[in-house]
């Protein structure tokens, strides 16, 4: 299994390893451990770089097996390899910003309508949510909009914690999606508290506190159905 360093250190950058494993087919080498984030729960996984002595070998796609995590390079070095790896920074922190917005985001909408996630994704700098809100009113998108940021000024800490997977089968509260998404095989559940705000399973990357995020803006809201909305939303700064 592969050391998943940005499970609990999501601010390392790089991260010396060896290549356990490799398949030329697919171009893609297993590390026995990382900082690249290999994606899930709608945050895309990290890119990079290994380096090995001079060369540069860019890492364009990041997934995760049973086995551990698993980088698609350019170029594949032998099994044995010591590597050093270097995630791109500036589109990771701008991600762990914008996950902790979402997560945010669902503190605020469930603390007013009390709706669970029906989906979301992100790309850097911008989220998208869907929600179950029957009551949905237009008017409700700039109290919306005003409450998350002012929750976001309040610099909440975020913290990171495990739970023994029956332990958290005994707190629904842990699930904000309108379905349990959380594998039957998973036995160890990561959870992410805003405290006081928003506490959830999530294996994601983010920041420490929520004055990290900044201000958002809520760019449209969209029908999804009779009872459903869709709330996007953008980093301001």
């Amino acid at each position: 299994m592969t050391e998943r360093i940005y499970s609990t250190r999501a601010y390392e950058r790089a991260m010396t390893a060896k290549v356990v494993d490799s398949d030329r087919d697919d171009g893609r080498v297993l590390l026995d451990r990382t900082v690249f984030y290999p994606g899930g729960g709608g945050q895309p996984p990290d890119t990079g770089v290994l380096l090995i002595g001079d060369d540069r070998i860019g890492v364009t796609r990041v997934t995760q097996d049973s086995r551990g995590v698993w980088h698609w390079v350019d170029s594949l070095p032998p099994v044995g390899t010591g590597v050093v790896g270097e995630i791109d920074w500036d589109r990771r922190y701008t991600l762990m910003r914008t996950h902790t917005a979402m997560h945010a985001m669902c503190g605020v909408v469930w603390e007013r309508f009390q709706s669970p996630v029906t989906g979301g994704n992100m790309t850097p700098g911008e989220g998208r949510l869907d929600f179950e809100i029957p009551q949905w009113d237009p008017e409700d998108r700039d109290p919306i909009e005003a409450e998350l940021n002012r929750q976001l000024e309040l610099a909440r800490s975020v913290e990171v914690s495990f739970l023994d997977r029956a332990v958290a089968d005994q707190d629904p509260s842990l699930i904000r999606t309108k379905v349990s998404l959380l594998p039957p095989s998973l036995r160890e559940v990561r959870v992410i508290d805003i405290v006081g705000l928003d506490r959830q399973a999530d294996g994601g990357t983010h920041v420490d506190s929520t004055d990290e995020v900044g201000s958002i803006r809520i760019t449209k809201t969209e029908s999804k159905g009779k009872g459903f909305r869709r709330i996007r939303f953008s980093l301001v700064d």
